[in-house]
C-alpha cells in the first residue's frame, strides 16, 4: 500500500489516500505538498484550500508588505520546516474571510446579503450564546476574590454550597490565591477530586497521581507527542476524518501520522481490520507506529463507539503494543437514547487488564460537554500503564511550562465534582445542565434532517459531540470550477455558502476524507432560535448552488 518515492536524494513515504486525494482535489501543488513525507503531514487534504485571493489577507498581512523586511533575519525559507508543514483548518483562511465580512458588516451596515456571521466552524458554545454554568461561575468567582468570602451580603448573593467548595478549594491552594503557580501536575486537592470523580464514573480505582492537568485537552496532546515522536520513523494511527490538533501536532513533533478511515456507510464505524490493514503497511515500510489515536465521541464525524467495538480497540492496543490515545472530550454531549459513553479506562478494567497490561491516556476538557468553558483553558489527563520512570518524564516536560491555569484547574475539578441531590445548588445546577444538552439534542436532529433533504447530501445521525459532517455530491462543473481557483471542490462550496449567507462552515478536506469524497463540518452550537434562519440560509443557498452548476 505504501510507495517509496525519491526527490532530491530524499526517501518519502507515500499512502495511496495522499496520491489520490491530491488527484481529486486537482490542487496545482508544489512536489513538495505532493508526498507525504516520513516527517510530515503534507497533503492536499490538510492544507489551505483556497486559492491566495486578495480577500483573504488580514490587516497585519497588509501592514507587512507595505514594509520593506528584506533586512531582518527571519523569513519563509529559514523557519522550522515542521511549523511551515503545520495545518489547523478549523480556524484556516474561510475563517479569516469571515472575519473580513464581519468588519464589513460593522463598517457598512447593509453592504452584505445578510446581517450577520454565523459561526458554525468551531466548538466554542459561548461565543455563540451558551450560558455558564451558574454554581461553578460562583465558585471561581469566589477563589478569584476570596476577600467577599468575609462579607455578609454574600450569603445572599451565593448559594451555600458554592461558599463551601469556594472554602475547601482555596483551602487547597498554596497561598490561598489563584494567581500563585502550582504544583505541576495539578494542585494535588484537585487531583484529588478528579480521581474521585472518575472512580465514581467508571466503577474503578483512579490514583491522583497519574493525572495532570492542563490547559484544556491540547496541551496533554502535545505532550504525549513529544514523549512518543523520536523521528519521521515514528508513527501516529489517527482516524480519517480527524481533529487537526492531531495531524498538526504530529507534523509540529516531527512523526508521521497513518491513517486508518472511518466508514462512513456505517455511521463512520471504526473497523479493527482497517486499522491492522494501514498499521502493517506502515510497519512494511519501516515506521515505528507507537500509539493509536481514538476519538470518542467523534470529532467531527459525531459518532458514539459501542462499547464491544471498544473492547476490540483495546485488545488489539494490546496485541499490538501500542499507546491507547483516548480523546474522550465530549463524554457529556450524548443525543441518542441507543448509545452511551464509556470510558476506555472503564473498558480496558472491566476486561480484566490492569496498570500494567496496556499503556492508555484519557484526554479530558472543560471546553465542551455542557459546560462549554474553552476560554478557561481547564483539562486533565489520566495516564495509566506508564512506569514510574517514564512519569518522571512527562512530570518534567510539564514542569517546563511551570503548571496550568489555576482557574482552569479549579474547573476542571467542578465539572468532574458537580452538585450533587442535597445540596442548594443541585436542582439549579440540574436544570441548566439538562436545558444545554436536551436543546443540543434538538438543534441536532433538525441540522441533521435540514441537511439529508438537500439534494445529493447524506448526513449520519449526530450521536454525540458538537457536529454534524455531512456528504456532499457536487456537479463536476462545480468541481471544475473549484479546480480553476485552486480550490478544494467543498472549500469552494464553503466559501459561496459564507459569501452567499454568513455560515462558516470548514471543509472536509481540512480533516481528512476519502478520495473523491466531499463533506464539511458544521457545528449545533448556534442558539436554538437561530437555527431556522441557518437552515433556511443554507437551503436556499444550496438550491441556488446547485442549479448553476448542474451537469
Amino acid at each position: 500500500m505504501w510507495k517509496i518515492v525519491a526527490r532530491k536524494s530524499r526517501a518519502l513515504l507515500v499512502h495511496p489516500y495522499w496520491q489520490q486525494l491530491h488527484t481529486a482535489v486537482g490542487h496545482r501543488t508544489s512536489s513538495s505538498r505532493l508526498f507525504y513525507s516520513l516527517g510530515s503531514t503534507s497533503t492536499p487534504s490538510f492544507r489551505r484550500s483556497f486559492s491566495n485571493d486578495s480577500h483573504l489577507v488580514s490587516s497585519s498581512s497588509s501592514e507587512s508588505m507595505a514594509s520593506d523586511y528584506s533586512a531582518t533575519p527571519v523569513k519563509i525559507g529559514n523557519l522550522n520546516p515542521k511549523v511551515l508543514e503545520c495545518e489547523y483548518a478549523v480556524r484556516g483562511e474561510i475563517v479569516a474571510l469571515a472575519q473580513k465580512l464581519q468588519q464589513e458588516l460593522k463598517d457598512k451596515p447593509g453592504s452584505l446579503p445578510f446581517d450577520e456571521i454565523l459561526y458554525c466552524n468551531i466548538g466554542n458554545p459561548q461565543s455563540l450564546e451558551q450560558k455558564p454554568i451558574t454554581f461553578f461561575r460562583e465558585v471561581l468567582a469566589l477563589c478569584d476574590h476570596p476577600a467577599i468570602l468575609d462579607k455578609s451580603e454574600t450569603q445572599g448573593l451565593f448559594s451555600a454550597d458554592s461558599i463551601e467548595r469556594a472554602f475547601q478549594i482555596l483551602d487547597q491552594i498554596p497561598g490561598r490565591a489563584t494567581g500563585a503557580y502550582s504544583h505541576s501536575q495539578g494542585i494535588k486537592g484537585l487531583r484529588d477530586t478528579i480521581a474521585a470523580g472518575i472512580e465514581a464514573r467508571d466503577g474503578f480505582p483512579a490514583d491522583p497521581n497519574d493525572i495532570f492537568l492542563t490547559d484544556g485537552a491540547s496541551p496533554g496532546v502535545h505532550m504525549m507527542m513529544q514523549l512518543l515522536i523520536r523521528s519521521k520513523n515514528d508513527g501516529i494511527l489517527c482516524p480519517i476524518p480527524q481533529y487537526p490538533l492531531y495531524s498538526a501536532s504530529i507534523a509540529l513533533h516531527g512523526g508521521t501520522l497513518v491513517p486508518y478511515f472511518l466508514d462512513e456507510a456505517t455511521g463512520w464505524g471504526l473497523e479493527i481490520s482497517e486499522v491492522k490493514k494501514q498499521l502493517d503497511d506502515a510497519r512494511s515500510k519501516g515506521i515505528d507506529v507507537r500509539a493509536l489515536v481514538v476519538i470518542n465521541p467523534g470529532n467531527p464525524t459525531g459518532q458514539v463507539l459501542a462499547e464491544s467495538n471498544q473492547k476490540e480497540i483495546v485488545s488489539f492496543c494490546k496485541k499490538e503494543g501500542l499507546v491507547l490515545l483516548a480523546d474522550e472530550v465530549y463524554q457529556e454531549n450524548i443525543y441518542v437514547p441507543d448509545k452511551q459513553f464509556h470510558s476506555f479506562k472503564k473498558v480496558s478494567r472491566s476486561m480484566g487488564y490492569g496498570e500494567t497490561d496496556i499503556s492508555l491516556v484519557s484526554f479530558q476538557s472543560t471546553s465542551k460537554g455542557y459546560y462549554g468553558e474553552c476560554g478557561k483553558r481547564g483539562g486533565y489527563m489520566e495516564i495509566t500503564g506508564f512506569s514510574p520512570d517514564i512519569k518522571d518524564q512527562i512530570y518534567k516536560v510539564a514542569s517546563v511550562n511551570l503548571c496550568s491555569n489555576i482557574s482552569g484547574q479549579i474547573l476542571a475539578s467542578l465539572i468532574m465534582s458537580p452538585p450533587k441531590v442535597g445540596d442548594e445548588s443541585y436542582e439549579s445546577y440540574s436544570a441548566e445542565k439538562d436545558a444545554i444538552l436536551s436543546s443540543l439534542a434538538r438543534r441536532a436532529k433538525t441540522l441533521e434532517n435540514a441537511l439529508n433533504a438537500l439534494e445529493g447530501v447524506t448526513c449520519n445521525r449526530a450521536e454525540g459531540a458538537m457536529y454534524l459532517f455531512p456528504r456532499i455530491q457536487l456537479p463536476s462543473k462545480a468541481i471544475e470550477a473549484a479546480k480553476k481557483v485552486n480550490s478544494a471542490p467543498d472549500a469552494f462550496y464553503a466559501r459561496r455558502l459564507l459569501n452567499a449567507t454568513g455560515i462558516v462552515v470548514v471543509p472536509g478536506s481540512g480533516f481528512g476524507q476519502v478520495p473523491g469524497t466531499w463533506h464539511f463540518r458544521c457545528t449545533i452550537l448556534p442558539q436554538e432560535d437561530k437555527i431556522p434562519a441557518i437552515v433556511s440560509r443554507l437551503t436556499k443557498f444550496h438550491h441556488t448552488f446547485m442549479d448553476e452548476f448542474r451537469d
